[in-house]
């Protein structure tokens, strides 16, 4: 949710951000921490992306909720994914590998993002449905809050430049 030997360790934790294996880990790692924050937002990411599918007339209202949830996280988005693409771009030794190595781990983020998704398109139809009618409330709750959710996290992120 591994890389190449060019990558080593550390960009292996990004790609893994959409797996539990990351979540699980304690915080205090760079790599991993930021790869279980990046995670948390793909998995918003996959949740409005599997309501928009199983709950078609939810759309509207859930469209209006993540626009206003992902400007809230706006900075911190921008900031993870300039943090993923730097880990990347330093893991690689000239622009050409850094090419290769961004499309294979956007995909691999891609993959898992998705593979959630299906995840969460496979619950109880009942479940789902209450679930997508009531993601703008979700989305308001501190559990969707990246700051709140992943305060140690970020805390170890944010002590890297």
């Amino acid at each position: 949710m591994k890389a190449s030997h060019a990558l080593g360790a550390p960009i292996v934790a990004v790609v893994l951000a959409c797996g539990a294996a990351a979540a699980a880990e304690t915080a205090g790692d760079y790599a991993t921490d930021l790869a279980t924050v990046y995670s948390g937002y793909q998995r918003m990411l996959a949740m409005k992306d599997a309501c928009d599918a199983a709950v078609p007339e939810a759309r509207a209202a859930n469209a209006q909720a993540y626009v206003e949830w992902q400007a809230r996280h706006r900075a911190l988005i921008q900031d993870l994914r300039r943090r993923v693409d730097t880990m990347i771009r330093r893991a690689s030794q000239d622009e050409k590998e850094y090419a290769r190595n961004l499309g294979k781990y956007e995909g691999a983020i891609l993959h898992e993002r998705q593979e959630y998704r299906q995840l969460l398109l496979r619950l109880d139809a009942d479940v789902l449905r209450d679930r997508c009618q009531r993601l703008p409330e979700l989305l308001k709750e501190p559990g969707a809050e990246l700051e709140k959710a992943y305060a140690a996290e970020l805390k170890t992120i944010r002590g890297r430049k």
